[in-house]
């Protein structure tokens, strides 16, 4: 195998496969190579055939694109992952009060762990949703966080997604296409299921619907349409929760609450998982160009009578440089030092900061405070010294819509390739749902990968593919 000694290789150790991947190891050089390459192939036909592809945005047209996947898994312990949920919980918990102290009494500010200016002039933050608490007492209702690996025991998590995190339905098919694919592997190593996410989401849901709803709650997704990048997993966790899929002129404001046309008429939504960004939600509160939300919701939510999931002006808790704050708002919030690491950020607003990130621009990453996708960034070891300065002079015009973080050193999971295993960087989103129960993590996650020899982006927009993540029963 094509090993690479600078990074940590999460399969291979000093003396051969990991503990979490003795058995896969076992398994894999016991195979045939052909075959596996020919179930490659099938998994890509499944793939293309069921239509999970995502639009790339940024070229001369839109582009629909397949996202590679790799077969060989990504394989975590229960040791491992059981530090990891604890701190991802701990983590979401923490934003959960944040948002609600920022959206009410404010006590971060007035004790000065986070400036005023960051979230008086943040753009996510909506004075809508002041003095207001959602049904339950629920913001985040669904929330991705990114994590990366640099060594046996050291996870930092990259970002938080608080908004509309996406990715859950490749983490399914993905697990899908493994089972079908490779059967006998799962009865040798067991593995956590992630099969029941659509049940889990369902209930989560219908838990944090208004005090008001009687009888069992009636969800609903509401996407922007076949043209959404995500619009694949919009319908595809709609079927699977057994839920209506619907779009804004769908629905309507009918004796103070939401309702959504039917063949027999118009029916009464008590939750909506809505896939449209805050500024298209409703046009009579937001932008009034919008032809996706629907007019008056607002009106309806800070009534008490439907539950908007996730809530609007959640999107300050993804705002990178809020980001650089989480270690103070964890323990603010929870009286515990953050279980999950931050990786050490520097705020471009700062003029001692910015000095320090235009000096170094060639170390450093440089990321956009709202970005994602891998858009509006600069990865400086990769890029060239003319990109470099042209970034400089972005940096310069508006050092505060810009965070820079030191090139980590990610860990490595093998991909499949025609000369054999190759290692390639990964992250992983696992997702949390909370309701006003609690907080349920899914055993697994998103595992992106970097497809190319040597490159930190894996988003799938910019080339990355993902992996089956399988976390190891005890």
């Amino acid at each position: 195998m094509d090993n690479d000694q600078a990074h940590f290789d999460e399969m291979l150790g000093a003396t051969g496969a990991r503990p979490p991947y003795a058995g896969y190891d076992a398994w894999f050089n016991a195979q045939d190579r052909a075959r596996l390459a020919k179930k490659a192939a099938e998994a890509e036909a499944f793939f293309r055939r069921t239509g999970i592809t995502f639009n790339v945005y940024g070229q001369s047209d839109a582009e629909e694109r397949l996202i590679p996947f790799d077969l060989v898994p990504r394989i975590v312990s229960s040791s491992e992952w059981a530090r990891l949920s604890r701190g991802i919980e701990q983590r979401v918990r923490a934003i959960n009060a944040f948002l609600y102290d920022i959206y009410n009494r404010q006590e971060i500010l007035k004790a000065g762990i986070v400036p005023i200016d960051l979230i008086a002039k943040n753009a996510a933050f909506l004075p809508q949703m002041m003095d207001f608490n959602p049904p339950g007492g629920v913001y985040t209702h669904i929330v991705g966080t990114d994590i990366v690996r640099t060594g046996e025991n050291d996870f930092y998590v990259l970002e938080d997604n608080a908004r509309t995190p996406s990715g859950v339905s490749y983490m399914l098919e993905n697990r899908e296409t493994m089972l079908q694919m490779f059967p006998e592997l799962f009865s040798k190593i067991k593995v956590k299921p992630v099969s029941d996410y659509p049940k889990s989401l369902r209930r989560s849901l219908e838990a944090s619907a208004p005090s008001t709803c009687e009888g069992r709650p009636c969800v609903a997704v509401l996407t922007p349409g076949i043209h959404n990048s995500a619009y694949f997993e919009h319908s595809f966790l709609a079927d699977q929760m057994g839920v209506e899929l619907v779009e804004g002129h769908d629905l309507r404001v009918i004796d103070g609450h939401i309702a959504m046309r039917t063949t027999r008429g118009y029916r009464q939504i008590d939750v909506l998982y809505r896939r449209v960004d805050d500024d298209f939600l409703d046009p009579m509160t937001f932008n009034p160009s919008s032809m996706l939300g629907v007019p008056g919701i607002m009106d309806v939510y800070r009534a008490g009578n439907i539950t908007i999931a996730n809530a609007p002006g959640t999107g300050v808790a993804d705002d990178k440089a809020i980001y650089s704050y989480m270690p103070e708002i964890v323990e603010f919030y929870t009286g515990e030092r953050a279980i999950l690491k931050n990786v050490e950020t520097h705020r471009c607003s700062e003029p001692d900061a910015l000095k320090y990130v235009l000096e170094n621009l060639a170390d450093l990453v440089v990321k956009e405070v709202h970005g994602s996708g891998g858009y509006g960034m600069l990865v400086g070891p990769a890029a060239s010294k003319k990109e470099i300065m042209a970034f400089a002079a972005k940096l310069k015009s508006n050092p505060g819509n810009y965070i820079a973080q030191p090139t980590l050193s990610l860990s490595t999971v093998p991909i499949f390739t025609k000369k054999g295993l190759a290692p390639r960087h990964v992250d992983l989103r696992p997702f949390a749902l909370v309701s006003p129960g609690g907080v349920n993590i899914t055993p697994g996650g998103l595992t992106r990968v970097a497809l190319k020899a040597g490159s930190l982006v894996v988003n799938s927009s910019q080339g990355g593919g993902t992996k089956d993540t399988w976390i190891l029963e005890d």
